[in-house]
């Protein structure tokens, strides 16, 4: 049975789609069967691993609002072994048509129940918010990945997603966990990073990944080539630690079936 990530932050500018596209394209390189969704209506990450969501006749907000079938509409990406369940601008108006369904936190838990089996990961992007489809997605995983910016008022804002999960956990999904906090856009440079990193750390202990994205300008840029960082330049420093941060999930998972990636990038774990 898969595993369901979702990606979650309502302060914009994490990197939250950055990471769901690029540790979704790490676990199919892997050799995980690995489906990427889309539930932000600015489909950054439909357009990220290379369609044009202009072009998208149907995406999740049909899955949630009409009941269609996920398997009818989830498309194959260039990445190996990853495929999309994408989105489009008519998400935004999922959050007002929810408020009044029965059963409205459960819609995407309902939907993806029937594909769960099918993958060994799905990993969700969610929009900058705490709106009803983020507490969808939340009620329809497993567990939770928060990425957290290396800069100043990094943890502003993380006390009240963290009281949400607690709400999500002891109303809607008592299964749900925190399968970590991310460090993103780390710069060993500067001064403020390092510091953020430490009280991160002080503040959340075990919860924080060991694995840091460091700032990277190919990791900036393989977006535009609608590519994920490992399709676009599998050696550089995004590619390593995306690659690592899919390691490290494993084996806190205890999945052991893990490809020795060495001999097909030339990369090692530091």
């Amino acid at each position: 049975m898969g595993k369901i990530i979702t990606i979650a932050n309502q302060k914009g500018g994490v990197g939250k789609t950055t990471s769901a596209i690029n540790l979704a394209a790490a676990f199919g390189v892997l050799e995980y069967k690995t489906l990427l969704i889309d539930a932000d209506p600015q489909a950054n990450a439909t357009s990220g691993v290379g369609l044009d969501p202009k072009t998208v006749k149907t995406s999740i907000y049909e899955c949630l609002i009409d009941h269609v079938e996920p398997k009818d509409i989830i498309i194959a990406t260039k990445n190996p072994n990853l495929n999309l369940l994408p989105a489009h601008i008519d998400l935004v108006g999922a959050e007002i048509e929810l408020i009044n369904m029965p059963n409205r936190e459960y819609m995407m838990r309902a939907a993806l129940a029937k594909i769960k089996d099918e993958y060994d990961f799905i990993i969700i992007d969610c929009s900058p918010s705490l709106g009803l489809v983020t507490v969808n997605a939340l009620t329809a995983s497993d567990s939770v990945i928060v990425p957290v910016q290396c800069e100043y008022f990094a943890l502003e804002g993380l006390g009240k997603l963290l009281n949400t999960i607690k709400i999500v956990q002891s109303k809607l999904n008592p299964e749900l966990g925190i399968e970590g906090i991310l460090l993103t856009m780390y710069d060993t440079r500067l001064r403020l990073a390092n510091q953020v990193v430490e009280e991160v750390n002080m503040h959340f202990q075990e919860m924080v990944f060991d694995t840091i994205i460091h700032r990277n300008t190919r990791l900036g840029e393989a977006p535009s080539f609608g590519e994920s960082i490992i399709m676009h330049d599998a050696t550089c420093k995004g590619s390593i630690n995306y690659l690592n941060l899919a390691r490290e999930i494993l084996q806190r998972n205890e999945m052991t079936r893990i490809r020795d990636d060495e001999k097909y990038f030339g990369i090692n774990n530091g």
